[in-house]
């Protein structure tokens, strides 16, 4: 899927964060899929704000938690990269520079994807600076998170410092409290080819030969060890 402003999907002028894209963007596939298709099942692969969004998404919809056999996650997180002072410092400078920029430029901060907006990225920038994820109306997702039971297997690497750094995406899989999933810290100290970005960690030759094959292991058995 390919939110608005992204891709070939349309482009809109008006002010959108992660909710508004959990609440109709992602809601409008889901019901393509199963409403129009009649698709029985899927495994979900979502990177970095689509696991946010999924995730936001799910909770709120839970009839849709039996339609998804098993989730992968590349780069997740909501509210861990604060977590040591340096990053926190580099969160809070990111968010003065994106709010006076307009929006958050991708290729500085590791990412080949699409500048996201400042009014998009605000959420994300709070969420770690606070330590929460709370969304419109005081909504706690994270409180919430344990009620989504579907496998998750979450990739992380040692060179995506700054979005989804290890100890973030350790702590946002933690959330889940759910002891199917599975965290995979990639590292050439742990013998993969390279300390992958945020980007890289999905769209490289390297991730093609090492991580694509252990992904479609894990949809398959979900019992895949690291």
């Amino acid at each position: 899927m390919e939110w608005r402003n992204h891709g070939s999907s349309d482009r809109i002028d008006s002010n959108f964060n992660f909710e508004t894209i959990s609440k109709y963007d992602l809601k409008s596939t889901f019901e393509f899929l199963f409403k129009k298709e009649k698709v029985n099942t899927i495994d979900c692969l979502v990177h970095s704000g689509g696991g946010l969004i999924l995730t936001m998404f799910l909770i709120k919809n839970s009839a849709y938690q039996p339609k998804i056999r098993s989730i992968t996650m590349f780069g997740t997180q909501a509210f861990g990269a604060g977590t040591y002072v340096l990053n926190r410092g580099k969160i809070f400078l990111g968010k003065y520079v994106t709010a006076i920029l307009g929006k958050t430029p991708a290729k500085k901060v590791g990412s080949t994807e699409h500048d996201e907006s400042y009014y998009t990225m605000k959420q994300w920038f709070d969420w770690n600076l606070k330590k929460n994820f709370i969304g419109e109306n005081d909504f706690d997702y994270k409180e919430r998170m344990p009620r989504i039971r579907i496998p998750i297997l979450s990739i992380c690497a040692k060179g995506d410092t700054f979005i989804a750094p290890k100890v973030g995406c350790e702590k946002f899989l933690n959330a889940f409290n759910n002891e199917s999933n599975r965290l995979w810290y990639l590292s050439k100290r742990n013998g993969n080819l390279e300390d992958y970005n945020h980007s890289r960690i999905l769209k490289s030759q390297s991730a093609k030969s090492e991580v694509w094959p252990k992904v479609k292991e894990w949809i398959d058995s979900r019992t895949i060890t690291f």
